[in-house]
């Protein structure tokens, strides 16, 4: 059929190929053939599933997957005999499993309600989450023409519908002495306060902090940065995690036995994907505010960590209005993949680690 198969595509009748859990998924899969030709039937598979994967230099190390959609249909065939070029059936014919595609343009619709709670599309360096299509047209000599088409899911977080706590300020604070074995310099004491714990892309992460220096050593600098953390689980084990930074702020000295204050500094929070992974039980993405404390020579740096939620709709008043603050710019659109993550030497891990 290699010379009669002129066209053969899925098209989705949303073009831009985005949808969310409960919606329908609808489109079409068209074919055009130079001749009439035999077959044995058209068959659609939509296909929703979570991978992951760990690959060494001898191989795949690891592997772990779960299906959330695993739909088949036929979309002609079985006791179907001819069909002419507006695909109208011929049910007076003979029964038979064969069957002949007349010479044209052939259009044959499908629609299907995708579930509640699919957790959204995501691509990684160590798993995905990923949306398919696959059509098959079969022929009588056994060959098979194959078409796929990918489709994006975006399960959304309504900051409204979550628990109110996300909108209260919260806070946290460390203790840390500075010295070596028995010799103490002093102590550093460090309270972070965020005004909220959810967000969406565009706001400003309003952030406070008050840092006593009780020793004899200066604090070369303080930061804030909103990191991501991608975790890849097998076997209900981490094999693997990854972790970026977004954005950051940046204060510097604090002299010996003196303290500084951050005043609602504002962290503003790029055009990124919303938190939610919900239903994928091998891929947890989390965002965090770290904020660190850096003395001079070589003391550790002090970090303390406050997770926040990263949603797609923002709180809104109860009047329905949005409660804009200051510092927020929502973009028009928002990513559904992380360019980042082919960066494999993330940023904060230095920033953390290096004392």
């Amino acid at each position: 059929m290699a010379k009669q198969l002129r066209y053969f595509k899925i098209l989705m009748d949303d073009e831009s190929l985005l949808y969310f859990p409960g919606v329908f998924l609808t489109g079409k899969v068209v074919l055009e053939l130079d001749d009439d030709t035999p077959i044995l039937g058209l068959f659609f598979h939509i296909i929703g599933e979570g991978v992951v994967r760990l690959v060494g230099s001898g191989g795949i190390v690891t592997s772990d997957k779960e299906n959330y959609i695993d739909f088949r249909m036929r979309l002609l065939g079985d006791n179907l005999t001819r069909v002419d070029t507006q695909s109208t059936l011929n049910l007076n014919q003979s029964m038979t499993r064969l069957l002949v595609l007349s010479a044209g343009v052939h259009t044959f619709p499908f629609r299907l309600g995708l579930p509640q709670g699919l957790p959204s599309t995501f691509l990684g360096n160590h798993g995905w989450v990923q949306y398919y299509c696959r059509s098959e047209l079969r022929e009588p000599n056994g060959l098979v023409h194959k078409n796929q088409q990918v489709f994006i899911v975006m399960n959304p977080i309504d900051l409204n519908l979550e628990p109110t706590l996300l909108s209260q300020p919260f806070h946290s604070e460390t203790e840390e002495k500075l010295g070596f074995l028995c010799f103490s310099s002093g102590k550093i004491i460090c309270r972070v306060r965020l005004d909220r714990g959810g967000y969406v892309p565009g706001e400003s992460i309003s952030i406070s902090a008050h840092i006593y220096n009780n020793c004899s050593n200066s604090v070369k600098k303080t930061c804030a940065l909103l990191t991501e953390t991608v975790q890849y689980t097998s076997k209900n084990r981490i094999i693997q995690s990854e972790m970026r930074e977004l954005a950051s702020l940046e204060k510097g000295k604090i002299e010996p036995n003196s303290d500084f204050q951050w005043r609602n500094e504002l962290l503003y929070i790029p055009p990124i994907p919303p938190t939610n992974l919900r239903g994928c039980n091998l891929i947890r993405i989390q965002y965090d505010v770290y904020f660190l404390v850096i003395p001079k020579g070589a003391h550790k740096t002090i970090k303390l960590q406050l997770p926040v939620m990263m949603a797609t709709y923002p709180l809104r008043n109860s009047d329905g209005t949005l409660q804009r603050r200051k510092g927020t710019y929502y973009p028009s659109t928002l990513p559904m993949m992380r360019p980042w993550m082919n960066n494999h030497e993330g940023k904060i891990k230095s920033n953390i680690t290096k004392v």
